[in-house]
């Protein structure tokens, strides 16, 4: 029996998969709406989903370039506390840089700012932040007395 499966299922496949398997474990699949039977209808309504899904993916990649242009050209600048030799007191944050790209009409989540060693020199250092899992805009973080 060949079934399209409708979501996710451990060691058959992945949604939106035609897989072949044994008559009642597709009786299983079907009546709990995990997959359906491949008839030339639900074909031609899966190539549909794909096809709306592949362009919505598209035009998500497409604002998430607009917007890592828009960072490239940006710098965010935090004033910090130093004490003696220049030693900065602290780090910035994820949260803080989230927080000014927020007020400078940049909308993202903290988690998606990598920072890989923490920025507590003086000066001016690159973060990368994931937009989309294709696409990873840089930052400017620059840090002054």
């Amino acid at each position: 029996m060949r079934v399209i499966l409708l979501e996710d299922v451990k060691k058959q496949g992945k949604k939106g998969q035609t897989i072949n398997v044994k008559d009642g474990y597709g009786n299983y699949l079907i009546t709990n709406n995990l997959a359906v039977l491949e008839t030339k209808g639900s074909k031609a309504v899966l190539d549909k989903q794909n096809k709306l899904a592949k362009e919505a993916e598209e035009k998500k990649i497409n604002e998430c370039n607009k917007i890592k242009d828009k960072l490239s050209k940006m710098t965010l600048d935090f004033k910090v506390k130093v004490g003696k030799n220049d030693q900065v007191f602290g780090t910035v944050s994820t949260k803080q840089i989230a927080s000014e790209l927020k007020n400078r009409g940049i909308d993202i989540d903290k988690r998606k700012i990598k920072i890989d060693v923490p920025i507590n020199n003086l000066g001016i250092t690159e973060v990368e932040i994931e937009l989309h899992k294709e696409v990873i805009a840089k930052v400017k973080v620059h840090l002054t007395k």
